[in-house]
């Protein structure tokens, strides 16, 4: 607590004071035979008022140290340290009352993470279950791919590859929190890890009739290729979806003194300016996702950026509405950092 905030709290204490002056005054004015004085006043508040002073200073050096202990912290972390330290009957009541709160604050955050645990189970359980009748219909489908229309074996293989995506998308928000026990770091082919991505959109290039380019020699870097996978798919999906027919999506390998970028460029709608700010957030589907034929769960480039970050990975988006995309993906050297600090 300030001292400005101390001394507007105690106004009821200069308020008594001022009144108890007053009173002195007027009983000294009242005293016969005992002549009165200005001076006499002007020193009797002088004397008090230091006095008052005195005491408030006093008062408020003793409960500094408690209130300090009251005081919320930027990182919250009055709720997780009992008090201690009470003296006065009303500091020991407001400790008990403070640390019961602690306790069932505590007793409560150990039954979220537990309801969390549980339901993180049970969606890795969900997805890995539902994953296998996807697959059996996959190979159902193409065991009669000479029994149906060329179109409708088109767009049912297109809806159980949109199915299995959006299952992907869950297992990995739910593993999001967890990242840290699911990623093994270790030299990787650039062009191992996005072909199979590729080869699995396949069908949407062909059925869009979008020409695809890989430019740029091979790099390895240091990262893990299955999450590196799903970031570049999220990205490339995107791509794909907001990419008119007959449009390019290329994708860049560039090594730089600092590392490798990985560029994926389309001639696709682009992002309005208004969007750009907030197409890393949860659930944010902008205007292009808000059209009726473009289905957007505005889960992919929120992931690919909090996937990219736990992985040390830069991932900027630069768009021109009606123009194209561009989205970059930098992976740094590891001894980047020391030379640049060798440098300095």
């Amino acid at each position: 607590m300030t001292i400005r905030n101390y001394i507007k709290d105690q106004w009821l204490t200069y308020l008594g004071w001022i009144v108890f002056f007053m009173l002195t005054v007027f009983v000294i004015w009242l005293t016969p035979n005992y002549p009165f004085e200005w001076s006499i006043a002007g020193y009797l508040f002088v004397i008090e008022f230091i006095g008052l002073v005195g005491i408030q200073s006093i008062h408020y050096v003793l409960k500094r140290s408690w209130w300090r202990k009251l005081a919320v912290s930027e990182d919250y972390s009055v709720l997780q340290n009992y008090l201690t330290g009470a003296r006065s009957s009303v500091e020991k009541l407001q400790q008990q009352y403070v640390n019961q709160a602690i306790q069932e604050h505590q007793a409560m955050m150990q039954e979220v993470i537990s309801a969390q645990e549980e339901q993180k189970e049970y969606i890795d359980s969900w997805v890995h279950e539902i994953k296998l009748p996807l697959a059996a219909s996959q190979l159902l489908l193409r065991s009669i791919e000479f029994d149906i229309p060329d179109d409708k074996y088109i767009a049912l293989e297109n809806e159980l590859t949109r199915m299995n995506d959006y299952v992907e998308q869950v297992l990995y928000v739910a593993r999001l929190e967890s990242f840290t026990k699911d990623y093994l770091i270790q030299e990787s082919s650039l062009k191992e890890t996005i072909q199979p991505v590729i080869r699995s959109q396949a069908n949407y290039f062909i059925q869009k009739n979008i020409r695809f380019s890989l430019i740029g020699e091979d790099e390895v870097v240091l990262t893990d290729p299955k999450w590196v996978a799903f970031i570049y798919r999220q990205i490339v999906s995107n791509a794909i979806k907001y990419t008119d027919d007959a449009g390019v999506v290329m994708t860049r390998i560039e090594k730089q003194k600092r590392g490798v970028m990985l560029h994926i460029v389309d001639t696709g709608i682009g992002i309005p300016p208004e969007d750009l700010k907030r197409i890393f957030d949860k659930g944010f589907t902008g205007t292009n996702g808000r059209n009726a034929q473009i289905h957007s769960t505005g889960l992919g480039l929120y992931l690919a950026k909090n996937l990219a970050q736990k992985l040390g990975i830069e991932l900027t988006v630069q768009s021109q509405w009606k123009e194209g995309t561009t989205v970059s993906l930098f992976f740094p050297k590891l001894s980047y950092y020391n030379e640049y600090e060798e440098d300095e």
